[in-house]
């Protein structure tokens, strides 16, 4: 199966770490192109370039203030790759759950041994 264009495929859009930094950086407030440039210390027809893929794939919407044109990111649309790493953020969870188990155990395991190498320890510095 060939993989879908950059343009065409929220998945694919996101996978560009530049893109995914725009999209960060929309997060909070709409912006203009050149405050996103400054921040992100990227060139303007790199950002332009990055946030007219993000456009076509509806991941940021675009508002017009006079001649200033401001993007921000689109929620709705942002949803669906919310909903799919959010099972792998439950995995993660899990996994990080069992390791902390583990870890716990162990540490209930090796407390009575140092407790007994400490007496040990004591009782032989005594004579």
């Amino acid at each position: 199966m060939a993989r879908a264009a950059t343009t065409s495929d929220a998945f694919n859009a996101v996978a560009e770490p530049r893109r995914r930094e725009i999209l960060n950086y929309l997060a909070l407030q709409e912006r203009p192109v050149g405050e996103i440039v400054a921040s992100l210390g990227l060139s303007q027809p790199s950002v332009s370039k990055h946030l007219r893929v993000l456009r076509n794939v509806g991941l940021v919407d675009l508002r017009r203030d006079g001649r200033q044109k401001l993007y921000r990111t689109n929620a709705g649309a942002i949803r669906p790759l919310h909903e799919w790493t959010s099972t792998f953020e439950r995995y993660w969870r899990h996994q990080l759950r069992r390791v902390k188990e583990r870890a716990e155990g162990k540490v209930g395991r090796v407390e009575p041994e140092l407790k007994e190498r400490r007496n040990h320890d004591l009782d032989s510095n005594k004579d």
